[in-house]
C-alpha cells in the first residue's frame, strides 16, 4: 500500500502517552505510523491496541511521514533526535519535527539545533495532562518557536494544540514548571505518607488532611496511588526540571532530591508494576506497603561527582 507521506504522522514511541496521542490522531482521521524495531513487548501491545501501523525502523517512519512526533522518556529525547538527524542527513527531505518530551529548555535547544542543521522544521512541544482519549480534550499540546503555528494542523485531528510563544524552549519551560508543581507535590506527598506510616501516624495524617485540606486530599489519593509504575520515567524528568531551575538561578538541589524519591520508588514492588497491572490501593494501604518496601531511613549518601 502506498502511503501519502505529506498526510502521515509518525509517533515514536507508543508508550502510554505516545500510544494515546497516536490513537487520538487516528480517530481524528490522520494516517499514523510508528517504529517498533527494538521496542518492548508492552510498546508493541499498546501500538496494536491503538491501531497504529508499524513500519519497523525510525528511518522507515521518516520515509512514510511528513510530521514526526517524538514522545519518549526524557533520557531518550537526544538519542531519537540523533537517529532522525542521521537519516535526514543521508536522505534530505521536508519534515516537521515536534519534540514533545518532558525536557529542559536547554535540552530542547540542543535537539532543535541538531534537527534544524539537517533541514527539519523544528517545533518545541510539551504535553500537559494525562494520556488523551478521542473526544473532548482535557490534555493540551503546547507548542512554541518560530514554526509553532504549523503544528496547529494537528488540532484538526483531535488534539488540543495551543501556542505557548514564539521562542523555542517556551513550551518546554511551561511543561517543566507545571510538572514541578504536580510531580513535585506527588513526591512530597509520597515521602510524607511513608514517614507517617513508619511512625504509626498515617491515620492521623489522613484525618488531618481531611479536616484542613479537603480539596488537596482527593488529588493526593489519585496521584500517589497511580504514580509508582511511572516513577522510573519521572527520574530523568525531575533531573531536567533541576536543570531548568538551575539555569534560572534557583538551584538544582530541590528537584535532584525529588528525583531521588522517584529513584527509590521505582525499585519497590509498587514501582515494578505497570499501569495495566497496577492494583487499586487506598492511601493507607499505599503508605503501609511503602513503609515496608522502601529502604530503611538513614543518613543520606549521595553519589560522588556530577549528578548529571
Amino acid at each position: 500500500m502506498t502511503i501519502d507521506r505529506t498526510a502521515t504522522v509518525a509517533v515514536v514511541a507508543t508508550g502510554e502517552m505516545g500510544a494515546a496521542v497516536a490513537a487520538v490522531l487516528a480517530a481524528g482521521g490522520a494516517s499514523v505510523v510508528t517504529a517498533l524495531e527494538g521496542r518492548s513487548p508492552r510498546t508493541h501491545r499498546l501500538a496494536e491496541q491503538a491501531g497504529i501501523r508499524d513500519v519497523g525502523s525510525v528511518a522507515a517512519a521518516l520515509a512514510a511521514s511528513g510530521t514526526f512526533l517524538s514522545i519518549v522518556p526524557p533520557g531518550q529525547a537526544r538519542g531519537l533526535a540523533a537517529q532522525v538527524a542521521e537519516a535526514l542527513h543521508a536522505r534530505p527531505r521536508e519534515l516537521l519535527y515536534l519534540d514533545c518530551n518532558a525536557v529542559s529548555p536547554a535540552t530542547t535547544d540542543a535537539v532543535g539545533a541538531l534537527l534544524s542543521s539537517v533541514g527539519a522544521t523544528f517545533v518545541d512541544a510539551g504535553i500537559i495532562g494525562f494520556p488523551p482519549q478521542p473526544g473532548p480534550q482535557a490534555t493540551r499540546l503546547y507548542v512554541s518557536g518560530p514554526h509553532a503555528e504549523r503544528a496547529l494542523a494537528l488540532g484538526s485531528h483531535g488534539l488540543d494544540v495551543r501556542v505557548a510563544g514564539d521562542q523555542v524552549g517556551q513550551a518546554s519551560a511551561l511543561k517543566m514548571c507545571y510538572a514541578a508543581l504536580t510531580k513535585g507535590l506527588t513526591a512530597i506527598g509520597t515521602a510524607s505518607l511513608t514517614v507517617a506510616s513508619r511512625r504509626g501516624l498515617a491515620r492521623q495524617l489522613l484525618a488531618e488532611l481531611e479536616l484542613s485540606q479537603p480539596v488537596l486530599l482527593p488529588w493526593l489519593e489519585r496521584m500517589l496511588t497511580s504514580s509508582p509504575p511511572k516513577s522510573y520515567r519521572w527520574i530523568a524528568e525531575m533531573e531536567e526540571i533541576a536543570l531548568t531551575f538551575e539555569s534560572d538561578g534557583l538551584g538544582a538541589e530541590l528537584f535532584e532530591g525529588v528525583a531521588d524519591v522517584y529513584r527509590a520508588l521505582a525499585e519497590t514492588g509498587l514501582g515494578r508494576e505497570t499501569p495495566e497491572t497496577r492494583r487499586q490501593r487506598t492511601l493507607s494501604e499505599l503508605g503501609e506497603e511503602l513503609a515496608a518496601d522502601l529502604p530503611p531511613v538513614g543518613p543520606a549518601v549521595r553519589p560522588s561527582g556530577p549528578r548529571r
